[in-house]
């Protein structure tokens, strides 16, 4: 298939720049995936579309204030986005500058974008391809600096500064493991007291940590969609997500996940033996029509760019015409978009191929 399958014509002023005053406020587009049918709802009426038997599988991993901002010793300035935390004293980042630093440099960090130098340095170990590898001295631990100094890492559609707010409405209430420089934003709509009137009803609840990598916005620039090179990010799944996944089977219940990085995250699971099975290390599964799902049987999720691989996911989850024509409905109903946007519930349709197949590999 051709990236161009998968563009469409977005009104800026639908990007949305901040969150709204309520965390559940958002609005609900319920599209069933077998008809194609669309309804308009409330974020908190996702309750009515849940099932007593259903599983909901949430990313439980934690924004860390990836962006920072310094200069080289020779005077240069320059913008950092830690992309990966590979140990305590130690990251692989982006950084933008005029001319990039040296192995063996060190760089003179600030608390604000074209300010002073303060207490904290870092030292350039390595060059990885696009990335740098940093690393604290004395071994003090890089989260400590990125607590004191570090910035919310807001994505690039987001054209403004991150502020106070974003510290607590650019993370899930159930974030708890440290490491993504990207929210996995269709978790950002649900508050305690939804997640409250979930468990009242006897619906599961199951977790997966994927960390979010800055790759996650990284456009697809190849024209045929299979030639694009997929990023990589950290997964764990655990033994007892697997059984929550196996008993919800047996009861004849739907595994529903929160975003499409717990889709990556089961899919990825499930891939050896057509059900997941506990995992841990990076994935970089692809996701685009063609796939046949394993795991997954309905998804809470958000927005997606224009041809951008997560539109992609959600296009072999239903159809693309059938999403290509969700979005257009989205964009007259005048939905909020992307991050801090608005959020789709969708049941898998007929392309989803919702049957394990152990002989099927990552790709159709």
């Amino acid at each position: 298939m051709k990236r161009s399958d998968f563009a469409y014509h977005l009104p800026p002023e639908l990007i949305a720049q901040h969150p709204l005053a309520e965390r559940s406020g958002s609005r609900l587009l319920c599209l069933d995936g077998q008809s194609g049918d669309l309804a308009h709802r409330q974020f908190p009426e996702l309750l009515d579309q849940l099932q007593p038997d259903d599983l909901l599988v949430f990313n439980n991993t934690r924004v860390i204030p990836a962006r920072l901002w310094g200069q080289k010793e020779t005077g240069g300035k320059l913008e950092i986005l830690v992309e990966r935390l590979t140990g305590i004293d130690m990251a692989l980042a982006h950084i933008r500058c005029s001319k990039s630093p040296k192995p063996g440099s060190r760089i003179l960090l600030s608390t604000a974008e074209g300010g002073e130098p303060g207490p904290f340095t870092l030292e350039v170990t390595e060059r990885v391809g696009a990335l740098f590898g940093l690393k604290t001295p004395e071994g003090q631990p890089l989260s400590e600096i990125l607590q004191v100094i570090g910035h919310m890492p807001l994505p690039p559609y987001i054209e403004r500064p991150d502020d106070a707010e974003d510290q607590g409405r650019y993370q899930t209430v159930y974030a708890e493991r440290e490491g993504a420089v990207a929210a996995p934003t269709a978790g950002l709509h649900f508050t305690d007291d939804l997640l409250a009137a979930i468990d009242a009803r006897g619906i599961r609840r199951a977790f997966v940590t994927l960390h979010v990598a800055a790759g996650t916005f990284q456009p697809v620039r190849t024209e045929e969609i299979e030639d694009h090179p997929m990023h990589a990010e950290y997964l764990e799944v655990d033994e007892a997500t697997c059984a929550a996944v196996a008993e919800t089977r047996r009861r004849g219940g739907r595994v529903i996940a929160v975003g499409t990085t717990a889709v990556r995250s089961l899919e990825t699971a499930s891939q050896a033996s057509g059900e997941p099975r506990p995992y841990c290390g990076d994935t970089d599964i692809f996701i685009y029509p063609g796939y046949r799902f394993r795991a997954v049987d309905a998804m809470v999720t958000n927005f997606h760019l224009s041809e951008s691989t997560l539109l992609m996911l959600v296009s072999a989850f239903v159809g693309r015409e059938t999403m290509l024509a969700a979005y257009a409905e989205a964009i007259a109903q005048r939905y909020r978009f992307f991050s801090y946007g608005d959020a789709m519930f969708i049941t898998a349709g007929p392309q989803a191929g919702r049957r394990p197949d152990p002989e099927q590999g990552n790709d159709a």
